[in-house]
């Protein structure tokens, strides 16, 4: 959200020039049925194909640069594919996702993430963990690195009382990069260098 999240322009943009291949999100009806208890919308992850590509997005109603709708059928996505889409190739897995918050915080080796409330980003992990393990019985498997981008006024210190609500589907992070360049891991405990 501009003004309220760590803005991601620069890593975009280097991401591109090391040639990597960048996904953006994008919400849309769901296929699921909400009779089976599923959400009514849900987030897929869109190709986007180059720097001018990425410079071509328009703000949507919040001000975040966004996929137009009516080109989405047209790019590569990693989940819902219609019968008219571009299908990413079947191989094709995501190593990063860099996931927004409204607050985070660290205890005990663990970081919580406390989104917007829609789940949108632990439902498309959870989808995308199934669907990448194939025929793995063990989605944890799947090196996959869910890293939290976070303002230090986010970062609550996971006291009692000073910690984000997790839920059972929330999903861990592996990692938080604060605005100030301290980057801190599930893994040490302690700022990474």
């Amino acid at each position: 959200m501009p003004g309220g999240e760590i803005q991601t322009d620069a890593i975009v943009r280097h991401a591109f020039s090391v040639g990597k291949h960048v996904f953006v999100p994008y919400l849309h009806r769901s296929s699921i049925s909400a009779m089976d208890g599923g959400p009514s919308r849900v987030m897929d992850m869109v190709q986007l194909r180059d720097l001018a590509d990425y410079e071509a997005l328009t703000p949507d109603r919040w001000g975040i640069p966004s996929v137009n709708p009516d080109t989405v059928h047209l790019r590569p996505r990693i989940l819902d594919h219609g019968p008219d889409s571009e299908s990413t190739d079947p191989d094709t897995l995501l190593d990063l996702i860099l996931m927004p918050g409204v607050a985070f915080d660290f205890e005990d080796g663990a970081i919580g993430r406390l989104g917007h409330g829609k789940g949108f980003y632990d439902f498309f992990i959870h989808r995308y963990l199934v669907k990448a393990a194939g025929s793995q019985a063990d989605p944890s498997s799947i090196n996959l690195l869910l890293y939290g981008l976070a303002l230090k006024e986010q970062l609550l210190d996971g006291t009692p009382g000073h910690q984000v609500p997790v839920g059972p589907l929330d999903q861990g992070l592996h990692g938080l990069v604060l605005g100030d360049g301290t980057i801190l891991t599930a893994r040490t405990a302690k700022p990474a260098t």
